[in-house]
């Protein structure tokens, strides 16, 4: 119920107004759920697109609440990347279910690098072993803080 409400508020500070008729007395669930899906995939778009490194995880950085979102912050730690925007998908089910709707990937943690999804934590802790992460970091602008310790070691 609460789900529906923010979703209902949603829709409305943002001015949308949907129309459907009843059929036999009772309203379609498209129908209350279709300005909600359509702003929270507009929303998370913007998301995406604001920060150059999002993360859609299971608590904050601070305080992951999950093993594999905890992967997630302690990759990107290691390599130095502590400027992130990260969203905390259980404070807000509409967010949680929007996410894995927008990528099309089912579960949580999800990493985003420019706008563009990467995937999620098996993902990244592979780009990580394989030095991808690396490369894709430096086409960000982000120097890896594992080069610069390779660097000193030598």
């Amino acid at each position: 119920m609460n789900s529906l409400i923010r979703s209902t508020a949603r829709c409305l500070r943002l001015g949308a107004a949907v129309y459907l008729p009843k059929q036999s007395g009772v309203w379609p669930a498209s129908a209350r759920l279709l300005c909600a899906a359509t702003d929270i995939q507009k929303d998370l778009g913007e998301m995406v697109k604001k920060d150059k490194v999002v993360v859609f995880m299971k608590g904050t950085p601070a305080q992951p609440m999950c093993g594999f979102s905890n992967a997630v912050v302690q990759i990107l730690r290691m390599h130095g990347v502590d400027n992130y925007a990260a969203y905390n998908v259980l404070d807000d089910q509409d967010l949680r279910q929007g996410v894995k709707d927008f990528s099309n990937w089912p579960t949580i943690p999800q990493v985003y690098f420019n706008g563009e999804f990467v995937g999620g934590c098996d993902i990244l802790l592979q780009m990580h072993q394989n030095g991808d992460l690396v490369e894709e970091l430096k086409k960000l602008g982000v120097n890896s803080a594992l080069l610069d310790a390779e660097k000193e070691s030598k």
